[in-house]
This record gives C-alpha cells, structure tokens and sequence, in this order.
C-alpha cells in the first residue's frame, strides 16, 4: 500500500518561492514562524511582501521568473500544485553569512539583510517538496498569515517528489554547511537559455540536463521526437501503398516520392548516397558508397512487380562495372510479399528485400538512439531473400543492449540512494564488483565482473557521461539517466 499522509493547511510563501521550490531551484524557505521539523503542509502563494517587488530582492538568475511570477499572481484565486514536509528548521541571526546562503537560495544578499533588520533573527526551514496530481483551488487571504486552512482535508502521497532521496541529501548538506555552488557558471547558462525551451526541443533538452547536473532536478525527461524528424512518419505511407489512386498521383510521381524518402532514409542512417549515380530512366534508384557499397532498387505501390531484381542487376551492373557490383550489397525496397518468383531471383543474384515499414523501423530507432545504429553489423543481416525478420532481430538485439545498459546505469543511482541519509559526501562511488552484486540480484542473465567493467567504462566516457569514474580507485558513481524516447 503506497505511504500517505493526511494534511489540512497551507503555508503562507511568496509566489515566486513556492515557484523556486516546485522547480528544484532551492529547498530552502523563510516562514513567519518556526516550523517542527516533520510537519506537512500544503504550499500556498499568499499576498507578496512589499520588498520582494523590488529588482533586488531575487538574485539576477530567478529575477526573470520572479517578476513574470509576481505579474501572473493578482488573481481572486490560488491554485495549490505542491505540498512539502520540513526536514529541518533553523534560526539565523546577523552572525550568519547570508552571502553564502543567497548562493545557494534565489535571495539577494540584500533582501536577507532587509528581512533581519526588522527582527531579531529569520527562520530557515528546509523543505521536501511534492507535487499535487491535482491543483487544489482556494481563495485569496487579503491578511498575511503564517498558515492558512485548506477546504477540506486532503490525503497526499510520495508519489512526484521533485527531488529523489539522494538529490535531496546532496542538497540539503550543502546548504546546511553553506558549501558554494560547485557550478554557478552553469546557473548563468540556465537563466539564459531558459526562454527558449517553449519554442526550441534542443534548448529543453539542454535546459533539462543543466537542471539535473545542478541537482535541481533528478527526473528522466521523456523527449518528444523533433519535428524536424515528422517525415518519419510517412515512410511507410509513401511505399506501402497505391499513391496514384488514393491521391491522384502517377505511377512516376508516386515512385519519385518513395525513392526520396528512401534516399533521406538511407542518409538518416548514415549511409553515403551518391547523386551520380541518381534515379530516373535508366538510372540506378540509389547507390550507397559508404560504409560499404549497396544498390538499392526502390518499389512504390501495393506489390513489388515482377522483373524488379532482374532490372536491378541489369541497371547495376551497367552504371557500376561488373566486379564493383558484384562487390557491392543489393537490396529492394518495397511494398507486399514479393512473389515466389522474385524470391528465387533474389537467392540466385544476393539481393535482400524489405518491407518500407522495416526501413521506417530502422530510421525510427535511430530518431530515439543516435548512436546505436551500426552499419557494419548491419551488413551481416543483409541475407538474400526477403529478411524483415532478420532487420526485426537487429532491432531487438540493438534494443536489449541499451536496455542492458539503463539497468547497469539504474543499479548505480540505486546504490547511490541506499543509506543516503547517512552519507555526507557529494557524491557515493562503488567497484565493479559492488554494481554487479546489486544488477545481479533482479536480473538475467548473470553477468560477470569482467563484462560489468566494460560496460561501466563505456558508460562514464566523455561522450556519454552517464556514470562518473575515479580512475584512482576504479570507482563509478551516478550521474544521470538514461533518456526515453517517444516518436
């Protein structure tokens, strides 16, 4: 049964704070009164201090947010989106350093100093914050207060923390012993960059991965295909159908459009198309120079006809000379089940065939994996006859080691989590051995440290980072997830 707890008020912040905590900007707030450590509560964006109206209460890097927050807050209503539970309480006076603490908040330094000058000291509550699957409703409260009532008493659950266990642990002992802002460069980047995740899919990646090394957020982002990549889509449309009757296209117009799509596909997927060598009468539909060579014969329509091979190794051998085609890889592209006469065709000259929606497959799954597409083992699926099934079998091959991959990156962030309350360094590493043990305990098959080795390597490289790695000890820790595509 999933851990919940019963909570029926709110606690009275300033909007663009509540707007810091739900981003994972800060976990840090300034109530009115001390808070028990342990009490839960719903965040609610009451009436703002006068001060905080002013340029210099927010640091340069959230002023931005902070006013368009302010902007957005007159309203006769407050929606509610998160609740937290104070982890700790404290109380500063002016024998604290608060140009420490604004590093590590979105407080000026000077807006500190503003709020101590009219008491003895302020009240640091440090907060564990969830979000709400649903915004609660209320109305606005015209006198400041330190807590205010919610409707009715709602039942909250663990489910979307804004920071995971360890996240957290990392961040609140950094701010509890005032350690600076390992990176404030990247903060800089962040603020700046933060406009144009609407209209830019490559900024909110950009955004997003800044916010996780930051410690601002421990979420996988679950990117969305570019729409750049939208044509993807229609590579299967284009092939696998008669063109010509359902949108009034020829024959010719019809294959034109396949063999574009095919020679972008082909492209897509790293292949080198030589336009010398391009489609038309009497021309080659597409020839591939690298990484290897490979003619390809393009069909569109509902049937691939019959003579289509031969017209292949006619048309192949004319435009490339006898022993370059021979040499060279042969492959159609088109619609149905081919005939038994192409088939025995097919086996008698080396050609391959596959279904457009297998190439739609293969471009596809290097939209979600850039990098996991290799041609050179490619060529060993190329059989003659028609091999959909064999180009399925690389795909779930292909599939299997990422995901191999994900659950040796997930056993990392595990182990990380385990017994972070105790832990006060900014990071946990761990030997191959120790990654091994805990991927062994839920998977199969078993693997051996040797291959664990390998695997945690190629993981903490430069050009993945997904784990990080201290050569002197040969040690590994976790740096970030592994992204989930959608397309």
């Amino acid at each position: 049964m999933r851990e919940s707890v019963l909570i029926d008020n709110a606690l009275c912040l300033p909007a663009p704070d509540i707007e810091a905590l739900i981003q994972g900007r800060m976990i840090a707030a300034i109530p009115r009164k001390l808070i028990n450590p342990g009490h839960k509560f719903a965040l609610y964006s009451g009436n703002i201090p006068v001060n905080l109206l002013h340029d210099n209460s927010y640091r340069s890097t959230f002023s931005p947010i902070a006013q368009k927050v302010i902007a957005n807050s007159y309203s006769q209503r407050v929606f509610i989106k998160a609740w937290a539970k104070c982890d700790l309480c404290q109380m500063l006076d002016d024998s604290q350093s608060f140009e420490q603490l604004s590093q590590l908040t979105i407080w000026t330094t000077e807006a500190l100093q503003q709020q101590l000058s009219k008491r003895p000291y302020i009240f640091l509550a440090y907060l564990r914050v969830y979000l709400l699957p649903q915004q609660i409703e209320m109305p606005v409260y015209i006198q400041e207060r330190h807590f205010v009532p919610l409707p009715q008493q709602i039942r909250v659950f663990y489910d979307f923390p804004v920071l995971n266990d360890r996240t957290f642990a990392q961040r609140k002992h950094q701010l509890e012993y005032r350690r600076p802002p390992l990176h404030p460069e990247l903060e800089e980047l962040q603020s700046a960059i933060a406009s144009l995740t609407i209209s830019q899919p490559a900024a909110k990646e950009l955004d997003h991965d800044i916010k996780v090394f930051l410690g601002w957020s421990s979420d996988k982002l679950i990117k969305q295909l570019d729409p750049d990549l939208a044509w993807i889509h229609d590579i299967a449309k284009l092939g696998d159908r008669s063109i010509e009757v359902e949108e009034k296209k020829t024959n010719y117009q019809a294959g034109t459009d396949f063999e574009n799509i095919a020679r972008h596909s082909l492209e897509f997927l790293g292949f080198k198309v030589e336009n010398a060598y391009k489609g038309g009468a009497g021309g080659l539909d597409l020839f591939c120079s690298k990484p290897y060579p490979i003619v390809c014969e393009c069909k569109a329509g509902r049937l691939i006809p019959s003579g289509t091979v031969e017209e292949l190794i006619k048309l192949g051998g004319m435009h490339l000379g006898a022993d370059q085609f021979l040499d060279s890889a042969k492959l159609v592209i088109g619609p149905g089940n081919p005939s038994a006469d192409i088939l025995k065709a097919a086996q008698k000259w080396k050609v391959s065939i596959i279904n457009a929606m297998t190439l739609q497959k293969l471009v596809q799954f290097k939209a979600k994996y850039p990098g996991a597409i290799n041609l050179v083992e490619l060529q060993q699926y190329l059989e003659p006859g028609q091999i959909d099934y064999k180009i399925d079998e690389y795909i779930e091959k292909a599939e299997r080691e990422i995901k191999l991959r994900s659950h040796i990156i997930t056993a990392v962030k595990e182990l990380s989590e385990q017994d972070n309350e105790s832990s006060k360094t900014t990071h946990q590493s761990f030997t191959v051995t120790e990654i091994r043990v805990h991927y062994n305990a839920t998977h199969h098959p078993k693997l051996l440290d040797e291959v664990v080795h390998d695997l945690v390597i190629e993981l903490s490289s430069p050009l993945t980072g997904y784990l990080g790695r201290d050569k002197k000890s040969d040690r590994f820790y976790y740096l970030r997830d592994l992204l989930i595509i959608t397309i």
